[in-house]
């Protein structure tokens, strides 16, 4: 859908992967890097293109903390689930759960509840946001 341009929640693309926007935002600021190049494991990446995509990743996750403000920024690259290298990004503020601990602690009723589908409204905000940081960041590095 990326590559056709019908993904709505198509954020940008970086060298190595595409950014996109979760489609529910039981964490405010959910976002994933999906990577370009098929890969069951990080390390089955070509040398240079890991180190490039391991920069990239270091890359959304401060953009997402610089646009959502979290107490703590989570990363997992999971792949149980699909088996291809991609990153999650969740944003994480005191007291955003009954319980301390990581986001898969809630049932999956709470994190896919129909109230947190990301409103059209939101997915606009947060993609001209994330997408402003990133070329931002990118700009200072040069």
């Amino acid at each position: 859908m990326i590559q056709e341009g019908s993904n709505p929640f198509f954020v940008c693309q970086l060298e190595t992967g595409y950014v996109v926007i979760g489609d529910h935002q039981r964490f405010k600021g959910y976002t994933l890097f999906l990577c370009k190049q098929h890969a069951k494991e990080i390390h089955d990446l070509p040398y240079d293109f890991r180190c490039q995509h391991m920069l990239e990743v270091v890359l959304v996750e401060e953009a997402v903390s610089n646009v959502f403000k979290p107490d703590k920024m989570n990363i997992e690259s999971l792949g149980n689930g699909i088996e291809h290298v991609h990153w999650h990004y969740f944003p994480r503020f005191n007291g955003d759960t009954p319980v301390k601990g990581p986001v898969w602690w809630l049932p999956k009723e709470e994190m896919y509840n129909q109230r947190y589908e990301t409103t059209t409204s939101e997915l606009e905000e947060y993609k001209i946001k994330i997408r402003n940081e990133l070329n931002r960041l990118q700009a200072k590095r040069g």
